[in-house]
């Protein structure tokens, strides 16, 4: 099982970047466990400085703008 945050304020691309991770973790049959993160003491604890971020157990692998599908996949391999 994967861990998965997103990092953000709550905005649009924010909510639509943890759709598109639990639709593609649906698809592919991964088990995740997917968290929000809103509170900006903590996003910046994670030296995040564009959001939407993404931190899969423990490991920052995106920051800024919405994930293209193709990257949201390539984390589930």
């Amino acid at each position: 099982m994967k861990h998965i945050k997103v990092l953000g304020s709550g905005c649009a691309n924010c909510k639509a970047t943890y759709a598109r991770i639990e639709k593609a973790a649906q698809d592919q049959g991964v088990v995740v466990e997917m968290e929000k993160i809103e509170d900006m003491a903590q996003i910046m604890a994670h030296g995040v400085m564009s959001t939407p971020a993404v931190i899969i157990d423990d490991k920052l692998v995106h920051a800024g703008g919405i994930p293209d599908k193709q990257k949201i996949d390539s984390w589930f391999i």
